[in-house]
């Protein structure tokens, strides 16, 4: 913790690096991803303060859409799309992701209830021909896939897709190796950026 707290100290003695930040946010890019500690968005894109909207959640599920039972998932989707005008969205799964692999294994998580809950509500179990690989290659990407249709359920998403204003992107994450993989529709597959 202390390296942390250090470099805390020290982050706000450049306020000059910081000062047009006060004026507001206009960021391009919602940037939906799992809230892992290996995953750092702005370590992944090089992104500077006020580039990226971050939605993180526990295996970057985005959960259905549901008017009468808003979410802070839904709400943090609405502003980005709605009110900040972003105009790409990115679902960036990775490997070795513990949500994701535990419901292709059909881990028992009663011990961890709301975690459980979460799973179960928010997460088809996604297609993986090999439970066993502990990067669930395979499981992470077709769960990004799904992640993306869902977002087409929230209806500023899909307003802003049929206006041609927002593009979507599946993305997955090796933690292992730093590289970046994005979902191509034309070979139906994940290629390296």
């Amino acid at each position: 913790m202390q390296p942390l707290i250090d470099n805390a100290r020290t982050f706000g003695r450049r306020p000059e690096e910081f000062a047009d930040l006060a004026a507001g946010q206009s960021p391009e890019v919602l940037f939906i991803t799992c809230s892992d500690s290996r995953v750092v968005p702005a370590l992944i894109t090089g992104a500077r303060p006020g580039e990226l909207f971050e939605l993180r959640t526990a295996g970057n599920i985005v959960p259905p859409y549901v008017s009468a039972t808003p979410t802070g998932e839904a709400a943090t989707i609405e502003y980005a799309v709605k009110v900040l005008g972003v105009t790409d969205v990115v679902v960036c799964g990775h490997s070795h992701c513990g949500a994701v692999g535990a419901v292709v294994r059909g881990d028992d998580l009663n011990t961890v209830p709301a975690v459980r809950d979460w799973l179960a509500h928010a997460a088809d179990e996604p297609e993986c021909s090999d439970p066993a690989d502990p990067t669930v290659a395979e499981a992470v990407q077709n769960h990004v896939l799904t992640q993306l249709l869902r977002l087409r359920s929230y209806p500023c998403v899909e307003q802003r897709l049929q206006a041609g204003a927002l593009r979507m992107h599946g993305w997955y994450y090796e933690v292992h190796t730093g590289l970046v993989h994005e979902y191509r529709t034309g070979t139906h597959s994940f290629e390296t950026l």
